[in-house]
């Protein structure tokens, strides 16, 4: 009974027990307190923080290293860049011709309504600006019912341009119209696809002239010739 005794003077029980249990008290209320000071809500929310920063940073990796690999590929995939032709040179030209008809190989001829196909090679000899031979491959459309005449075919032009040195260039898109009737003729040239020697495109405008006393058609050419550099 002594360890619960009532202190008259005081108004409370006095004994070991009651002498421990304020101190007991305090011991559990210092160690929640500690609890909190290490897990308070302003470290918790760090700690939230940091949990989410982690896959954040994983994302913003991932993307880095997309956008560094699609950047690679683009490059790769996307085509070099055409080279720039320098140091052209365009220059009028003009001359005549004789178109050696009276001489020409006959390939075929094919009788067609309203008129004739014919097929043949023939040789046009060139002087002025371009001086040189063309051999003519040429396919004939004759209309007697209209009274026209349409050339067209291949050529190949060996010579020189405005003194060059000697040039071979092919030209399939040429075309010559020309009236039965009186004789008049025009026509278009395109010596565009170099074959050997310089690199040179020449676009020609023909007009006849008339013919020699063999017989064979002259002409006349203006146009334009380029010069290629690199």
């Amino acid at each position: 009974m002594a360890l619960s005794q009532w202190n008259r003077k005081t108004g409370r029980r006095s004994g070991p027990k009651w002498a421990i249990r304020p101190t007991a008290r305090f011991v559990v209320f210092a160690d929640r307190a500690a609890h909190v000071r290490s897990h308070g809500p302003v470290n918790a929310l760090d700690s939230l923080q940091e949990t989410l920063k982690t896959p954040l940073r994983g994302i913003l990796a991932g993307a880095a290293v997309l956008a560094t690999h699609s950047a690679a590929i683009c490059a790769q995939s996307r085509p070099a860049a055409a080279p720039v032709t320098r140091g052209a040179t365009t220059i009028a030209v003009s001359g005549n011709g004789v178109d050696q008809l009276t001489t020409a190989l006959i390939h075929s001829k094919e009788v067609v309504p309203n008129g004739m196909i014919q097929k043949s090679t023939e040789i046009v000899d060139l002087t002025g600006d371009l001086k040189g031979r063309v051999l003519y491959h040429v396919t004939s459309v004759f209309d007697f019912a209209h009274g026209t005449l349409v050339n067209t075919g291949d050529q190949v032009y060996s010579g020189t341009v405005a003194g060059s040195e000697p040039v071979m260039l092919h030209d399939d898109q040429f075309r010559f119209d020309v009236n039965l009737a009186t004789g008049a003729e025009r026509g278009r040239v395109y010596l565009l696809d170099q074959i050997a020697g310089p690199k040179i495109r020449c676009s020609l405008d023909v007009v006849g002239t008339g013919k020699t006393a063999e017989g064979n058609p002259t002409f006349s050419y203006t146009g334009q010739c380029t010069f290629l550099g690199g």
